[in-house]
């Protein structure tokens, strides 16, 4: 089922719920029935099975409604609000995929594991540039490619990597380029497109490439080595050593 589509069904389904306690009487007032709708929404979307970060999202949304409608805030705000989330998140709710920006300590991590010579890497899912900017700097004989595809965050990006010669911003899908030609392909996504992360590059990534995937493992195959990046946010980064063998076998 469609992530949005159970959020709908949750939300209804918390609607339904609070109606129902006040007509039976068994629950009273405006703020009772506002947190009973809240629980009851999150309740079935556990129960659907959706991502966890749709639970706090569920028991916020009705009780911060209310509150903002109290407030007499201006409906445009509610507009504004709406459009600079999906200029920002675009189509995270299809593919589940939050917006992650990757530190200096990360961004350090990789480029250890870059090779010595030039070497061409590609960054998908990249947010603003935040992880190919010091990259680009550090390695100017490598050739750097970020994919983004929400309209805020790519235009962002586009604006922050002026002056960096050796990158090349995209804006599109990730699964969109191929990936032979790339050393590193970096991923800090979620564990939901994982799979497909790791079909793609297997059918694609040549041998003797690295696939390194920042927090995320690729369920049920075991990471080459895993780097503790020693960060306060406790990243780890993921690192798929690429060979015909195992693409073979596990295609």
């Amino acid at each position: 089922m469609p992530p949005a589509l159970k959020a709908l069904l949750a939300q209804l389904a918390g609607f339904a719920a609070a109606i129902a306690l006040a007509r039976s009487g068994a629950l009273g007032g405006l703020w009772p029935l506002v947190s009973a709708q809240a629980v009851v929404a999150a309740t079935v979307a556990a129960g659907l099975r959706s991502a966890r970060w749709w639970l706090p999202i569920h028991l916020g949304f009705l009780p911060l409604a209310v509150l903002a409608q109290g407030a007499g805030i201006h409906p445009g705000w509610y507009l504004g609000g709406f459009v600079t989330l999906v200029l920002v998140y675009w189509t995270s709710f299809r593919t589940q995929v939050p917006l992650y920006l990757s530190n200096a300590a990360t961004a350090a991590a990789v480029a250890k594991l870059l090779p010595d010579g030039p070497a061409r890497m590609l960054d998908i899912g990249a947010g603003t540039g935040a992880l190919l900017r010091p990259l680009a700097q550090a390695r100017p004989d490598c050739r750097f490619t970020g994919v983004e595809l929400a309209p805020a965050t790519w235009a962002i990006g586009r604006l922050l990597l002026r002056g960096h010669a050796n990158v090349e911003w995209q804006r599109g899908d990730l699964f969109a380029p191929d990936w032979s030609g790339y050393d590193l392909v970096y991923a800090f996504l979620s564990p939901v497109p994982m799979p497909a992360v790791w079909a793609k590059a297997i059918a694609e990534m040549r041998p003797g490439s690295l696939l390194v995937s920042n927090s995320f493992e690729v369920p049920g195959h075991e990471a080459d080595a895993v780097i503790e990046v020693g960060d306060r946010r406790g990243t780890r980064l993921f690192l798929y050593r690429m060979r015909a063998r195992r693409g073979r076998r596990s295609g």
